[in-house]
Formats: C-alpha cells, sequence, structure tokens
C-alpha cells in the first residue's frame, strides 16, 4: 500500500476526508470510500501541509546532541564544574566539545588559561551559542594549525588566546571525524511537524554533503532538503540548490568591492543569494551591494537582527528569514547588550510584512529553539525569559507564522502530500501553540 486516505480531519474549517498518493494529494470529499490504502482516523484533528524551517543547521544539531551544554551556565564556576564533570567520564586526550556558551559584560572573556584549569588533560573547544566563536585550550590548540588572520585573537604578547572567530572550516581538517547521528536529528524534526528544511550552513565540502544527502535517501532524515552551502555545480542529487550562503563574519565585514564581485558571481550562474546580516552594519553592506549588482528572484537576508524601517524599501523584492525564539532566548542580554538605537529594531516582524516584504520564520537550530510551535509563540508575545516584552508592535498573530512556515502550501488537490496531522482543529491550536499538539508527521517520499 502506497497511498493514505484520511478520514475526518479539518481542512481550510470543514471535517473532510483526504486522499493521497506517494507523492501529492489526490481526492478531497465526504465520506470517500478506501481502497488499497491505510486508513487514518483524525477524529476531527487539523491536517496541515508539512512546516518548513526555513534556517537551521544539520550537522550541527547532531553535533551539539553529543556535546556539553553551557547554556545554563551563568557564572565561572557553572562552567568549570560542567566541564569537569564531563572530563571525569571522557578518556584522557579525547576531545571535549561543548556549545551554547555565552559571555557576559559581568566577567571576562573565556580564554585558554580558564580552560586549561577545567580540563587539563583533554583538548576542549567551546562555541560560543551565535556558532561564530571557538575558544580552544591549550591541548586543543597544539593540535590546529593557527594563520596570521586577525581571526584567531592573539594576546598583547602575540600568543593566541584560545580564541577563533569563524574558523570553522579551517579546524575541521584536524578535529576527530565522527558520525554525526542524523537519525536521532530526523526523529526530533518529525516529532515536531518539520517535513522540509533548509540548511543554511555554508560552504560545505563533499563529505557534508554526502552524509546529508545519504540521510534523506535512507529516511534517516525525512526531510525535503534545501542546500544554501552547496556549489553551483555539478547539479544536486538528492537536494534542492538553494540561494548561495554568504557569510559576512561580524568582527570583519568584507569590502564593499568584495561582496559586489561574489554576489555578482552567484547572480551569473542565475543563482540568488542568502546574505547573513545581524548587525545594522551588515545589513547596510548587504543592502548597497545588492543594489549595485541588481536584484535577482530568490535573493534572501538572513537573520536582519536589526533592520531600521528607513531600510525597508529596499528590502522589498527580498525575502527576510528571521528567528523570533531568539527574543525570549536571547531578549535579556539584548536588553543589556544591543545599543539603545538598535533595541526597537530587533528582529522585526509586522513592520516588514506591512512594508510588502516576504518574511520566513525559521530555528536556526542548534543556535536557537527548533520548536516551530515555540517559534509561533514567541513571534506573538515577543517576550523575554524576564517579562520584558520587545517590539510589541512588531507581534505577528499565530496564523500568520504559521503561513511563513508553509509558504503557500495548502491541503488541495495536487498539492505535496508531505502533511502534518494535529490533534486538534487548527483554530484551537493556534491558540496555544505546543508540539504536543501534532499527533502525526508524513514526510516527503525519498528523492
Amino acid at each position: 500500500m502506497t497511498g493514505r486516505l484520511f478520514r475526518r480531519v479539518e481542512v481550510a474549517g470543514r471535517v473532510v476526508d483526504v486522499r493521497t498518493d506517494r507523492t501529492r494529494i489526490t481526492e478531497i470529499g465526504q465520506e470517500l470510500r478506501p481502497r488499497d490504502e491505510t486508513v487514518i482516523d483524525g477524529g476531527g484533528g487539523a491536517l496541515i501541509p508539512g512546516l518548513h524551517d526555513h534556517h537551521l543547521h544539520l550537522l550541527a544539531m547532531a553535533a551539539a546532541r553529543a556535546s556539553v551544554d553551557l547554556s545554563e551556565a551563568r557564572t565561572p564556576e557553572d562552567l568549570r564544574q560542567a566541564l569537569a564533570t564531563q572530563a571525569q567520564t571522557t578518556p584522557e586526550g579525547t576531545w571535549i566539545r561543548a556549545t551554547g556558551y555565552h559571555e557576559a559584560p559581568d566577567r571576562p572573556p573565556l580564554e585558554r588559561g580558564f580552560l586549561d584549569r577545567c580540563c587539563p588533560r583533554h583538548p576542549v573547544r567551546v562555541q560560543h551559542r551565535g556558532g561564530a566563536l571557538w575558544v580552544l585550550n591549550s591541548s586543543a590548540l597544539a593540535q590546529v594549525p593557527l594563520d596570521d588572520s586577525p581571526d584567531v585573537d592573539r594576546g598583547p604578547d602575540g600568543a593566541p588566546t584560545g580564541r577563533l572567530f569563524r574558523y570553522d572550516e579551517r579546524l575541521r581538517g584536524r578535529l576527530p571525524r565522527e558520525a554525526p547521528d542524523l537519525a536521532a536529528v530526523g526523529a526530533e524534526l518529525n516529532r515536531l511537524g518539520l517535513t522540509r528544511v533548509t540548511d543554511a550552513t555554508p560552504d560545505l565540502d563533499p563529505a557534508a554533503i554526502g552524509l546529508l544527502t545519504d540521510a534523506v535517501r535512507t529516511g534517516r532524515l525525512p526531510v525535503e532538503l534545501t542546500l544554501l552551502g552547496a556549489p553551483t555545480a555539478p547539479p544536486p542529487a538528492g537536494f534542492r540548490l538553494g540561494p548561495e550562503k554568504l557569510l559576512l563574519p561580524d568582527h570583519r565585514l568584507p569590502p564593499f568591492d568584495e561582496l559586489c564581485a561574489r554576489v555578482e558571481a552567484a547572480h551569473a550562474h542565475g543563482r540568488a543569494v542568502a546574505v547573513h546580516c545581524v548587525t545594522r552594519e551588515s545589513l547596510i553592506l548587504t543592502l548597497a551591494a545588492l543594489d549595485q549588482s541588481g536584484p535577482l528572484a530568490g535573493d534572501r537576508i538572513e537573520h536582519c537582527a536589526v533592520a531600521p524601517p528607513d531600510l525597508y524599501p529596499r528590502l522589498q523584492n527580498r525575502t527576510v528569514v528571521t528567528q523570533p525564539a531568539f527574543l525570549r532566548d536571547r531578549g535579556d542580554d539584548y536588553r543589556r547588550e544591543v545599543h539603545p538605537d538598535d533595541v526597537p529594531w530587533l528582529y522585526p516582524y509586522r513592520s516588514l510584512l506591512d512594508a510588502g516584504v516576504e518574511v520566513l520564520p525559521s530555528s536556526d537550530a542548534p543556535f536557537g529553539p527548533l520548536d516551530p510551535w515555540q517559534v509561533l509563540r514567541c513571534a506573538r508575545d515577543r517576550t523575554t525569559r524576564d517579562g520584558h516584552r520587545l517590539g510589541a508592535g512588531e507581534a505577528v498573530e499565530t496564523r500568520v507564522a504559521l503561513a511563513g512556515y508553509v509558504r503557500g502550501r495548502t491541503v488541495e488537490v495536487g498539492q505535496p502530500a508531505d502533511l502534518v496531522l494535529l490533534h486538534e482543529p487548527l483554530r484551537a491550536a493556534l491558540r496555544d501553540p505546543d508540539a504536543a499538539l501534532v499527533r502525526t508527521t508524513f514526510g516527503p517520499a525519498p528523492r
């Protein structure tokens, strides 16, 4: 049996039956007669298109599951205890990887000396929660070739502090290769109702692309996969080729002419670009480069974390991919650390839509919460952990954020058959979005 018959499911406010084959919805009506197919009684729950997370990092998600989580480490002692505890059960000389670390104004930056004291017998690398910074201890630094670029932070004596910016590609060849548990990532996506993902990792090498496409082919990642970091040629196999990811290092923005050349090179191959922008300065630089190079359908701004309204006219005909859940997870830090002039324009949503800009919600997992239902709540509430509301006028209804997750797909004949069955009607689900509402997820047929 290759098809499905959904009995008594809510679609567009009506309770109907829906029939699908392996790839498409083939019939919608009342009391459809079963054939040689799987019959699923929806009990009046909503049947909606599978959700699409428009910006995440699959291999980093898999790695984070095997890492020490430092997101709740509020003091140096919390950090020391978490790493030391991991060291007790890790064979001497084996790498320890930690994620989620956040620096705070009331304590000194994390450097190798502190990590040496925490774990003197292990190479250690700690990733900042934003993903751009790694901090290595002395044992780890001894195994990694360092260049003379500003990406390697050095002290007054010229010795490396252990702080490496945007160094992932240069680290990769010197780190232990471990098979990522993409099946666990796939199970989590399935549980949350995600059937489509756009991996926004830049500069994916053939090995990484092979890991991802093999996981899709074997069903360990039951999703339709779009890659931003795959090369334009050769033609893709097992994934969709998205806009080309252009990563602008926040600590060292590229020269204007260099960014223009990168945009023009992608456009010359008929490929849009997806440009990482988390500061006002990076957004202004990006928009100037896009204006200089000329528009191409599909050009995207990733994050658009600070966007004052005077820039909105230049964002029209481009797509903004935003992460509302950062306001909850990091909003209290933003209130303390972001320049006061930028706080009102953090992760705008409603005003961008009103200005005619397409906005797509996403998670940036593992650097932000993956749960799309939490993202819906955050887009509506815009409330920090401490209860402060940031940019109340930028709030959007949960149905608006959900529309971004499905991006024009509907439950109609001819539409794709990757679907999500909820326990409740949609109106009730959107009043209080929660992952527990997902009853079953039906991913796309393998490509």
